[in-house]
């Protein structure tokens, strides 16, 4: 019985597979037909391995159509009219039927077993389970690690341009905190040029009472940004989805992330060339918009799947 458990489980799995196969190639009007030819599969193959399961407890078979009548029929014919069975001793054919009968009641053969079938049933679950973990791992083995790639190619580029990375805090402030460190490192203030803009008082009160570049600088480059984008805003309006009013005011005071707005504000307003390398090991580079080439140069590195709240900047410093 455990040799043919065993059988009928990985009959199951065999066709579990099968079937999930042919539903996933499925398409919109061929669902219906494959479904119903997946429940015939599985209903083929459940009455099978029941049939074999009462063959091996020993339960008989079913009669086929039409052989309790012939039997009839044939006891008839032996037995013939009333007036032949009283005048013709009994032929030797319903001799031996009669004898067979009259022992038939007597006999001491056991009952076969009925098949245990819910023991068959949990051996189907079972045999199901099986199948829907390894089609589950073999996916699992089949997609790509988005991540490990991405951190493969950026260290190949950091290598490759001597480049090192330090890391900023996923807080939402990522972009303006790597900004506020590349700045303090390269002896840079926070403070942008006047000839390059004029500060609000709340920006200029924000940069003068920032404790440590590192820490909450990213609150001074935030506001220079927010400004340099409202006093610029013919070359940033037109491409917003929302009014400019309301999206400064979120860069400049909230946990808003910075995108390519702000890079291209950040670096017009402090007079910086940005480099942004990219997972593909791509190199963005964002010009400060003068005529004159830019001395400083900032790098950052962007990732898009190597940390779990999402998109990410970190500071990056050529390593002298």
């Amino acid at each position: 019985m455990e040799e043919l458990l065993a059988k009928h489980r990985k009959e199951q799995k065999d066709l579990q597979a099968r079937i999930t196969q042919k539903k996933k190639s499925a398409t919109k009007k061929s669902r219906k037909g494959i479904n119903d030819e997946c429940d015939r599969l599985q209903r083929e193959v459940s009455e099978r391995q029941q049939a074999e399961i009462a063959q091996l407890n020993g339960e008989p078979e079913q009669p086929v159509d039409g052989l309790e009548d012939l039997s009839l029929d044939a006891s008839d014919e032996v037995r013939g009219s009333p007036d032949q069975e009283n005048t013709e001793p009994p032929s030797e054919t319903t001799s031996s039927l009669q004898s067979s009968s009259s022992a038939t009641p007597q006999s001491s053969s056991p009952r076969p077993k009925k098949p245990n079938r819910q023991k068959a049933r949990l051996a189907r679950r079972a045999a199901e389970q099986a199948a829907q973990s390894a089609i589950a791992a073999e996916e699992a083995a089949n997609q790509t690690d988005h991540r490990g790639n991405e951190k493969e190619v950026m260290d190949g580029v950091f290598k490759r341009l001597q480049l090192k990375e330090v890391e900023i805090n996923p807080d939402g402030h990522c972009l303006f905190s790597a900004i506020a460190c590349q700045l303090d490192k390269q002896g840079m203030s926070l403070k942008p040029d006047p000839q390059r803009m004029i500060l609000q008082p709340s920006t200029q009160s924000r940069i003068d009472t920032v404790a440590s570049p590192k820490h909450d600088g990213y609150r001074a480059v935030r506001a220079v940004a927010a400004d340099f984008i409202s006093d610029h805003k013919d070359d940033f309006e037109p491409f917003m989805e929302e009014p400019l009013d309301q999206y400064t005011r979120k860069i400049k005071l909230t946990a808003e992330w910075g995108g390519q707005f702000e890079l291209q504000a950040i670096a017009r307003a402090y007079g910086v060339e940005i480099n942004v390398v990219q997972g593909d090991g791509r190199i963005e580079t964002i010009k400060p918009g003068d005529e004159q080439e830019s001395k400083q140069v900032i790098w950052l590195a962007y990732y898009r799947h190597t940390y779990g709240l999402g998109e990410h900047y970190n500071a990056l410093y050529k390593d002298t």
